[in-house]
């Protein structure tokens, strides 16, 4: 029987390297892999076929051999290729967390897979003033720490643990799925290979009491609603002496009851008088600057808007900020006296005779439109 090129078998180059072969056969057996193809003797083959000719090309002595005389060349003391079930718990470098994610196990190795410590999320709010002006907050964030008292393994220091009789302190177990042996994460222990005899008082068991992590965070200039900050390393910690993992602070800005903000400028409403709006005027309004002077032109229609440059939100992360933008509101007076009422008179009757007609085309355009 003629023995197909382990090279075409993987699909690969004579000159590939150690990742692409890797990649190459991890690709392979997860194609053919028996889970995956229930019965199919085709594909039982090219697993099989598969893993051979990664045993082989693996072993830069084999390969070596391989590449020079080919089959004939393996088939001395010690260069027999084959496939051996055994070999292939060997192969965890390959696949890494595919045998424990989704052949239900994995290789002796993931027990004590260093792991990042979770994220963790901080809701903050803030008042309008700080997020314009930037501050440093003082915030206080609960952690689940390792407990000190017993170094956190969840018992008492003094025999307070057991070896799990299951897996007999290995946190694995071997079992066989059709032809393949593989290691399955103990599921008495939970892959620690101890069990509590006696619970440390200090955590109940848990490895870990929760405590409250004092940190100073700095809020710059600008931020809005939804404005995640990343403090790297401040999440929680690591079971098992890996990295911690990250904090996320979420801004919340409270409501001003003067401005409004879209996007990076701000817009007020400034409410002014009729004879203010006709015969123009000058207002100072408190911004976040300090007192803006803003010059009303006369004749000022209501709804009309001004904007004064560079008195917006500051950009964050960026240079320059957005407009401060005021939108004019006239105030018709509800009650007038004496005096009042016969000064309107006397403005009515002496308002120019096209300005009146102008007004009396819009009442008429009005009429029509609901008529």
């Amino acid at each position: 029987m003629i023995k197909l090129d382990y090279y075409e078998v993987l699909e690969i180059t004579r000159d590939a390297d150690e990742q692409t072969l890797k990649s190459a056969y991890r690709k392979k057996a997860m194609q053919f892999h028996p889970d995956r193809n229930p019965g199919n003797v085709e594909a039982e083959e090219k697993f099989k076929l598969a893993a051979e000719a990664y045993g082989i090309l693996s072993d830069p002595e084999k390969r070596r051999v391989y590449d020079r005389f080919g089959h004939e060349g393996l088939q001395g003391a010690g260069n027999g290729a084959s496939y051996d079930p055994s070999a292939f718990t060997d192969f965890q470098d390959v696949f890494g967390d595919i045998f424990e994610n989704f052949f239900g196990g994995g290789g002796g190795r993931s027990r004590n897979r260093v792991r990042r410590g979770e994220d963790l999320r901080f809701d903050l709010e803030i008042s309008f003033e700080d997020s314009m002006h930037g501050k440093q907050v003082d915030i206080a964030v609960p952690h689940m720490d390792p407990c000190t008292v017993c170094d956190g393994t969840g018992a008492q220091k003094e025999d307070g643990l057991t070896t799990c009789s299951t897996c007999r302190g290995a946190g694995q177990v071997l079992y066989s799925q059709g032809f393949v042996q593989l290691r399955q994460t103990c599921q008495t222990c939970g892959g620690r290979g101890k069990l509590i005899r006696r619970a440390c008082p200090e955590c109940r068991g848990k490895g870990a009491v929760r405590k409250d992590r004092k940190l100073k965070v700095n809020i710059p200039a600008g931020v809005d609603t939804g404005t995640q900050m990343r403090l790297s390393g401040e999440g929680q910690s690591s079971q098992n002496g890996g990295p911690p993992g990250d904090l996320y602070v979420v801004i919340r800005v409270r409501e001003h009851p003067l401005f409004e903000r879209h996007e990076n400028d701000l817009l007020c409403t400034i409410p002014v008088t009729v004879a203010q709006a006709a015969l123009g005027c000058e207002i100072e309004l408190n911004t976040f600057d300090g007192i803006e002077t803003i010059k009303i032109p006369e004749g000022t229609q209501p709804g009309s808007r001004f904007r004064v440059r560079g008195r917006g939100v500051p950009r964050v992360n960026a240079s320059g900020r957005g407009d401060l933008i005021v939108r004019i509101e006239v105030r018709i007076p509800e009650k007038l006296n004496k005096d009042q009422r016969k000064l309107f008179e006397q403005l009515r009757t002496s308002l120019p005779e096209d300005n009146q007609m102008r007004e009396k085309g819009l009442f008429e355009k009005v009429r029509d439109y609901f008529m």
